[in-house]
């Protein structure tokens, strides 16, 4: 909640359910990692918030936590718009005519004003953009994940699950120090000319990627590429967050691995999972969020959308993707699973629902939820103790 509303108000409940998703699932994670006898205890909420609480971030309402992310009104509706990469500046003249000097961003609130929200998501996507349209909170259920593939079993082998990071920034690198701390070896590979974009801050990599085994390596060599297809078949556990076309351009083809060696695990996050046309989807933790309802739900008491917390997407798919990688293994069967920011984030505002009657209230310290006669206090944004894993 804390990260959630307008700098100048008070913090917003309606999405406050999103953290006790968030529970759920550091809750199945401490049942899966109990199987393969390893005490894990996650703190779920904790982890929505630890990139704000590193960075010094808090809530800004329309725009996002982080700063590269906008809710822009259309002319029917509104969007998200994350511009977080070096070229998403070049691209906007492409888009909509906007060239990025000074104030881009009011330059293209103008624009964006002008037209309809479903071209304005069309025509960006065609061009790379991670750019969303503000959903309603889905009604039904939807799936956080799906089975792409199966392969075949085999015997759980004795030591500790190889685990390869292909990922980068929040999610993947997420899902791998979680399963670090369940007692899995993780080799976090990176290429020469493209290093983890999570690395410009500091604390926060480190937060990500301490304890793990770093190799780096030339993708755009054939020995480079080589060995990366001779450790993701070796591995127990692959997680990557990369387009599917992309891997494919380096030899690696996930759908097949999966069919060729008995029990690999593969977990591929995305933006909007593996399927077309969603699979040429950009998308980051801010606007998948908006896209799965979550900032109608938050701003739902203001009347119109607002960032729910810092990139909520990406947490919540970390510690999904993490339990699915346990669950896997413990099967032993070999398996794809296809797991999407906007589809995690779309079934937690279907879940984060809060309860009618509830009020924010200003305190000295800060602020309070008041509901059927009870008080908690807003607590801002924290890092939560690592556990480490612990052998039974």
């Amino acid at each position: 909640m804390a990260l959630t509303g307008f700098a100048d108000g008070p913090p917003c409940w309606e999405a406050a359910g999103v953290a006790v998703v968030a529970e759920g699932a550091a809750l199945a994670l401490h049942a899966l990692a109990a199987e393969r006898g390893v005490e894990l205890c996650v703190d779920g909420p904790a982890r929505l918030g630890e990139r704000a609480a590193l960075l010094g971030l808090t809530r800004r309402g329309r725009v996002s936590a982080g700063g590269a992310s906008r809710l822009l009104r259309a002319a029917d509706g509104w969007i998200a718009a994350s511009l977080v990469r070096p070229d998403d500046l070049a691209s906007l003249p492409a888009w909509l005519g906007v060239e990025p000097v000074g104030d881009a961003w009011r330059a293209l609130a103008e624009r964006v004003r002008e037209r309809g929200a479903a071209e304005l998501v069309e025509r960006a996507r065609l061009l790379g953009l991670a750019v969303a349209p503000a959903a309603e909170r889905p009604s039904e259920i939807p799936p956080r994940m799906r089975i792409a593939a199966r392969g075949p079993r085999r015997r759980r082998g004795g030591g500790p699950p190889l685990v390869v990071d292909l990922s980068s920034l929040w999610a993947g690198p997420l899902c791998t120090q979680l399963l670090r701390q369940a007692g899995a070896r993780v080799v976090k590979v990176e290429s020469a000319t493209r290093r983890d974009g999570a690395r410009a801050t500091p604390a926060f990599f480190a937060r990500l990627d301490q304890g793990k085994e770093s190799l780096v390596l030339d993708f755009a060599s054939a020995a480079g590429r080589t060995a990366l297809r001779r450790l993701v078949a070796g591995a127990d556990v692959v997680v990557e967050s990369a387009r599917p076309r992309a891997l494919l351009q380096l030899g690696i083809d996930a759908e097949a691995l999966v069919a060729e060696h008995p029990g690999l695990v593969w977990i591929a996050i995305s933006g909007y999972g593996r399927r077309e046309p969603e699979a040429g989807w950009v998308a980051f933790g801010d606007d998948a969020a908006v896209a799965a309802g979550l900032a109608t739900l938050a701003g739902r008491g203001l009347g119109e959308p607002i960032f729910c917390a810092d990139a909520v997407a990406d947490p919540l798919a970390g510690l999904h993707a993490a339990a699915a990688a346990l669950a896997g293994l413990a099967r032993g069967e070999a398996l794809l699973f296809d797991l999407s920011l906007r589809d995690v984030a779309a079934q937690a505002a279907h879940f984060a629902d809060a309860a009618d009657g509830a009020a924010v209230a200003a305190t000295a310290d800060g602020f309070e939820v008041v509901a059927g006669g009870a008080r908690e206090a807003v607590r801002e944004p924290f890092v939560a103790t690592s556990p480490s894993a612990a052998s039974r």
